[in-house]
């Protein structure tokens, strides 16, 4: 099985914990944090990969680092991971978890590009729009890419809106050759 999927099924649990203590939000940044510490702390990271420290050692120390800090229905599921070698996944369970939990909420996520860096006044205003377009609140994510020298470029999912100017010339260039032609 493939490692997202794992990660899903993994995400999947979290979510029911969570809808049992009814706080999706909370539980959200707790899995964020931990996959945060684990993304940028080395000596975490490599606690957690050493196949020589046993998964005891290993929920020892989450039990210490986290049992005044979380619910302990979230230290237990913790140490699910690690007992079943899955804690290396909790940056992508994290990600995974977060998907579902907009799902459940309705939310889409969308990938803008942009030619430059969007202030906080435009980022609202695509996100309003890009709202109204989809009928659901939706979460720009904003990249830059100067390349598309201007306008925008706005994935969801697996559809593809684009109104870069980059492509209107690409479309202009293909009209003009068409008529070229004749």
């Amino acid at each position: 099985m493939r490692d997202s999927t794992i990660a899903r099924n993994y995400a999947e649990a979290l979510l029911a914990l969570a809808r049992k203590s009814d706080d999706l939000a909370g539980w959200g940044r707790m899995i964020d944090e931990v996959a945060s510490a684990i993304e940028r702390d080395d000596r975490l990271r490599h606690f957690l990969e050493a196949p020589q420290i046993s998964a005891d050692q290993k929920n020892a120390v989450l039990q210490k680092a986290y049992e005044d800090r979380a619910p302990r229905l979230f230290l237990r599921y913790l140490q699910r991971l690690v007992k079943n070698r899955r804690q290396m996944l909790i940056p992508t369970i994290a990600t995974e978890y977060r998907d579902l939990v907009d799902e459940v909420e309705g939310r889409l996520h969308a990938e803008v590009t942009l030619a430059k860096a969007p202030d906080d006044e435009e980022r609202a205003t695509i996100a309003r729009q890009l709202t109204h377009a989809f009928g659901k609140p939706v979460v720009p994510q904003v990249r830059v890419n100067p390349n598309i020298l201007g306008g925008i470029i706005v994935r969801v999912g697996d559809r593809v809106m684009d109104g870069s100017i980059r492509k209107r010339f690409s479309v202009l260039r293909g009209l003009m050759l068409a008529r070229a032609g004749k």
